[in-house]
């Protein structure tokens, strides 16, 4: 790569034939990728808060017992503690089925969609807003990080 590439690399000047509604899908894409990321974090938040909940289900259990409430303490250890959150799993086992069956495969085709039809720049669709919406010479509104300096 030529200093001349890598100056557009980095500000993400879109390559040559890429027409304005590839950038606008890639965009679209994005998008929609980084909401199913957001999801995945709720999803792994729900994953460690049920695990969390569960070990708190063993000081329950044992304070029940303590204040003498054996059949509570039985009913929670025998119905909840350690649960299945659907047939068959727990939430880990929820957790590599998402990534495996959805998220990886959703990524991958971004990557490669991106790879393909922008010669793998990332975000062209932002980065062409930014430059709309920017105030040329202005200190704080630089295009690249580099140009703060």
């Amino acid at each position: 790569m030529n200093h001349e590439e890598d100056h557009q690399e980095r500000r993400r000047v879109r390559p040559e034939n890429v027409s304005d509604l590839t950038v606008e899908a890639l965009g679209s894409l994005s998008k929609a990728l980084e909401t199913t990321e957001r999801a995945r974090g709720h999803l792994y938040s729900f994953h460690q808060l049920t695990g969390t909940a569960d070990l708190e289900l063993d000081r329950a259990v044992a304070l029940l017992r303590r204040a003498g409430h054996e059949e509570w303490a039985a009913l929670v250890e025998r119905e909840v503690l350690g649960r299945n959150v659907i047939p068959g799993h727990w939430t880990f086992q929820v957790v590599e089925s998402y990534d495996r069956t959805y998220y990886e495969p959703f990524k991958k085709a971004e990557r490669d969609a991106v790879a393909t039809l922008a010669e793998g720049r990332a975000h062209l669709y932002e980065a062409e807003m930014k430059e709309r919406r920017r105030t040329h010479g202005h200190r704080d509104h630089t295009a690249t990080p580099e140009e703060t300096r």
